[in-house]
């Protein structure tokens, strides 16, 4: 395919570079990635080793002790020509996206988008890394405090976003002065490796050292484990399961080194009586079955007044008959595929919980076959009326489920049933009412880390800091003042007086 050989994709490829170079590693396994659109064999991976883990990260210690002197602004102008170099490559890394991962073409290409997006944002940013000044209780003295580069930020993404949550990471700690190491999912490597390719464009136009941006495909169970237990990286920023993230929590910790966790979602949308339902419908539908349910912030449980419940329900089940479902690359499809087989087979397993627990599934639910859909990977988007308390409702289920939780009151009763979950990402709310709306976004209301109103659970803006609460993790990327989280933080007091008064008055004379 075109697209393919534009961004440097071979038939066969390698697992790490340290930015412009690849180690050639054949003794650690090959990956064999099948498009899930198609289940066509797209190309191979040889995975990197140890050894090449060890050289990537040496090279990366010598890269930040160069990268951190390099002024801000400077730092932001190399982000900024990789932001120039992405809009070039746009239509061919979002139809990379579209084709490994399985999302809509239209996603696709606004995942590159994104990272077109945040790159601008951190050259901003890169004139921005403000302090503060306090005032001192001493005389002739000055107080204030200041960030520095952390070192090496390891980021370690997900199969559902194969780019974009690279780039929030990696851009923003960039023009910080930290130099990165990516570990994307071994089921979308090909994108990582593209990626790669653009940036290493820009490093060597510039004629920057090895190990500002670097690359390692592994095991998680080996690369993966070094990553976590390696002293030599503060900072690690993890996108995954809550399962994945307890455990990386809690190895990071031993060494009190910091973590960003990106964890599960289970977003709920609050509809209420005086709902504008038409404006409400896009957004529940596009939150549900977007990149086909695989989104940490896709809608997973509608919660609606019973005084609307039957419209709401009417108005869904003529708006899923619609859905056209096939070839993510072809755009006038809605849905794709599911990531792989391990993942249909998630998905029929939790319905078939689900109705065990008492729930109706009212519409989808198959696996499709037949022309256009011989990988096996896609499905029909279920509806399914339910309960908060069911157990596998309480669980977030990768794929595109939609509970329909009724609820009866006022709005306190629908908010008790949105917090009532241990997850905390995304979070929204369709009304008009202003005391529904105040009561939701308030410190009663839900307890998410992102809180919408009349607009759905997905969507983020990179402007706002992303992340959630609870067992989401906690962690914030992105946009707002979450650059702080790739920087130490330093207090300073200078004594520019001939005397040394100490703190709180203190006499201590020699």
């Amino acid at each position: 395919m075109n697209f393919l050989s534009k961004l440097g994709i071979e038939k066969v490829n390698f697992g790490s570079s340290s930015g412009r170079k690849w180690n050639r590693t054949k003794t650690e396994g090959v990956l064999k990635i099948n498009s899930p659109a198609t289940g066509e064999l797209v190309a191979t991976v040889h995975q990197a080793s140890e050894s090449d883990y060890e050289k990537i990260i040496l090279q990366a210690q010598t890269a930040f002790k160069y990268w951190r002197k390099v002024p801000p602004p400077k730092r932001g102008e190399i982000v900024r020509q990789i932001g120039i170099r992405l809009r070039e490559y746009k239509p061919y890394l979002g139809m990379l996206v579209s084709y490994e991962m399985g999302k809509s073409l239209q996603e696709g290409l606004g995942e590159v988008q994104e990272m077109i997006d945040i790159c601008d944002f951190a050259v901003g940013q890169s004139r921005q890394l403000y302090g503060y000044t306090m005032t001192s209780e001493r005389p002739n003295h000055r107080m204030y405090d200041q960030y520095h580069p952390l070192g090496i930020v390891a980021t370690i993404s997900a199969f559902n976003f194969p780019v974009a949550v690279f780039s929030w990471n990696a851009m923003i700690a960039a023009v910080c002065g930290d130099v990165n190491i990516w570990k994307p999912s071994s089921k979308v490597p090909l994108s990582a490796i593209a990626t790669q390719n653009i940036i290493a464009q820009v490093l060597k136009e510039n004629d920057l050292p090895e190990g500002i941006f670097s690359l390692v495909i592994g095991k998680g169970s080996t690369l993966g484990e070094k990553i976590l237990n390696d002293k030599r990286i503060p900072l690690i920023s993890i996108t995954g399961s809550t399962k994945v993230g307890q455990h990386a929590a809690e190895v990071i910790a031993r060494r009190f080194g910091k973590s960003i966790l990106e964890l599960g979602g289970n977003n709920g949308i609050i509809i209420t009586p005086d709902a504008d339902l038409k404006m409400a419908m896009p957004a529940i539908v596009f939150g549900a079955v977007g990149t086909c349910g695989q989104r940490c912030t896709s809608t997973r449980r509608l919660i609606i007044h019973e005084s609307v419940y039957p419209k709401v329900k009417e108005s869904l089940l003529k708006a899923y008959k619609s859905l056209k479902i096939g070839d993510p690359l072809d755009e006038k499809n809605h849905v794709g595929p599911l990531i792989d087989k391990d993942a249909v087979k998630m998905f029929v397993d939790a319905l078939t919980k689900v109705k065990m627990e008492g729930g109706k599934l009212i519409y989808g639910g198959e696996i499709l076959s037949g022309k256009g859909f011989e990988s096996g990977c896609y499905v029909s988007p279920a509806i399914v009326e339910a309960k908060n308390e069911y157990e596998i409702v309480q669980t977030e289920t990768f794929a595109p489920i939609l509970y329909l939780i009724k609820y009866s009151g006022e709005i306190e009763n629908a908010i008790e049933i949105h917090n009532g979950v241990v997850q905390g990402l995304s979070s929204s709310i369709f009304s008009n009412n202003l005391r529904d709306v105040e009561r939701f976004l308030s410190v009663d209301g839900s307890d998410c880390g992102i809180a919408n109103v009349n607009i759905g659970t997905s969507g983020a803006e990179i402007g706002g800091a992303f992340g959630g609460e609870k067992e989401t993790g906690g962690g914030r990327e992105s946009g707002s003042d979450a650059w702080k989280a790739y920087m130490r933080r330093q207090t300073n007091t200078i004594n520019y007086g001939t005397t040394l008064p100490l703190a709180q008055g203190i006499k201590f004379e020699i």
